[in-house]
C-alpha cells in the first residue's frame, strides 16, 4: 500500500507542477524578475502548497504514525547555522540562474526536456560533491 500510495502522491505532485507552469523555467524566473516583467501568477501557487503543507504539518505533529501505519519521523532541528543559510543561498542562486528546483527538473526530465537533462546532471553532482565533502569531515 506505501508504494501505491507513494506512487499516487507523486504521480499528483508532478501533475500539480506541471499544470502550475513549475515545470516551464521562463515561467519561474518571470516570477523571480522583480525588477523587470514581473509574472505574479505563481505566488497563487507558492501561497497553496504553504497552505496545504502548514495544515499537513499541524496534523502531523499530533500523530506518531501516518493514516497508512507508517512511522512519521519529522525533523527535530530548529537551528538556523551557517550551513543552513548557505544551502539556501545556493538553493536560491541556482533556481534563479535555471528557473528550475530538484521537483520540477524532475518531472521536467521525465517530459524530456533538455534543460532539465543539464540541471538534474549538475544536481547530482552537487549532492556527489557533497557526500565527498562529508565523508572528509567526518571524523576517523
Amino acid at each position: 500500500m506505501t508504494y501505491f500510495t507513494s506512487l499516487f502522491a507523486g504521480l499528483l505532485f508532478g501533475l500539480g507542477l506541471i499544470v502550475s507552469g513549475m515545470v516551464n523555467p521562463g515561467k519561474v524566473l518571470g516570477f523571480l524578475d522583480l525588477a523587470g516583467a514581473w509574472d505574479p501568477s505563481l505566488m497563487l501557487v507558492m501561497l497553496g502548497a504553504i497552505a496545504v503543507g502548514l495544515f499537513a504539518f499541524v496534523i502531523a505533529k499530533k500523530r506518531v504514525v501516518s493514516f497508512f501505519g507508517e512511522k512519521i519521523d519529522l525533523p527535530t532541528n530548529t537551528a538556523i547555522d551557517l550551513r543552513l543559510v548557505g544551502g539556501s543561498a545556493l538553493f536560491g542562486i541556482g533556481w534563479g540562474l535555471a528557473g528550475f528546483c530538484p521537483g520540477p527538473a524532475l518531472v521536467g526530465l521525465s517530459m524530456g526536456l533538455p534543460s532539465a537533462l543539464i540541471f538534474v546532471a549538475a544536481m547530482i553532482a552537487g549532492m556527489l560533491l557533497f557526500e565527498f565533502i562529508e565523508k572528509i569531515r567526518a571524523p576517523q
